[in-house]
């Protein structure tokens, strides 16, 4: 009973060491959060929403919380690294009572200029993390000024609807099972992969968009930050934790 007891006591941890390697100079592995303060990350957002406070730390995760205070436009946590081809590894917690809309940017830059929409805006492509509708999670929006569309699947703009959710996808609330989703995004060229809790959400062939002249011109779409995103308007909660990156 006592040797019961302690295996399941270590099946945790087990889970851990398994699901995301350990961050060693000889696997690859980069830690981009110490899970103790935002060192190495950076809030942008439009000038009145510099003094609001929404991206924090608690117990060990980034914790976004935008509830009861809608009054802003869109503000980032961005990581200072920039990377090209990359496996991106993180988990996240969504929860029930949280309406708004988040996700993970990658090869971003953001631009504050008077020539930048809203006077500051974050280019490149998005994995959508969108609890309300959580089959939309690991599809990808191109937030790039110039196509601001799904491009993954392709459409006109940003509208979408449940005839384009995966035919197999997986999702958990804060109140279910483990209450953590693991997110994994591979970026390889012009090849951008999504998978959600170990299901492929999405294989996208990016030749002929993240390479168009749009996002030379801003040099995203290969190359460029990793960003998390509070969209503007919504009241969002939602925590990341395990943020990882291995250089390609």
């Amino acid at each position: 009973m006592k040797i019961r007891f302690l295996f399941l006591l270590f099946l945790p941890w087990l889970f851990l060491t398994t699901a995301f390697p350990q961050d060693t100079p000889e696997n690859g592995w980069i830690s981009l959060f110490n899970g103790n303060d935002l060192t190495g990350w950076k809030v942008q957002c439009t000038p009145p929403d510099q003094d609001k406070q929404f991206w924090t730390v608690k117990d060990g995760a980034i914790d976004c919380n935008s509830l009861g205070r809608p009054d802003h436009d869109y503000v980032w946590l961005i990581q200072q690294g920039e990377y090209g081809d990359f496996e991106l590894r993180l988990q996240f917690q969504a929860f029930r009572d949280s309406p708004g809309n988040s996700g993970v940017q990658v090869r971003s830059r953001f631009e504050a200029s008077t020539d930048a929409p809203r006077g500051g805006w974050m280019d490149g492509p998005q994995v959508d993390i969108h609890p309300p509708t959580p089959w939309r999670t690991g599809l990808i929006y191109d937030e790039t000024r110039e196509e601001r569309r799904w491009i993954a699947p392709s459409l006109p703009d940003w509208n979408i609807d449940s005839t384009y959710a995966p035919e197999k996808w997986s999702f958990r609330y804060s109140d279910q099972g483990r209450g953590w989703n693991d997110l994994r995004v591979v970026c390889e060229g012009t090849r951008i992969r999504t998978y959600l809790n170990g299901l492929v959400m999405t294989d996208f062939d990016g030749s002929g968009v993240l390479d168009n002249a749009a996002h030379r011109k801003h040099n995203v779409g290969l190359t460029g930050h990793v960003a998390l995103q509070l969209h503007t308007g919504d009241e969002l909660h939602i925590r990341y934790r395990n943020l990882r990156i291995r250089p390609l």
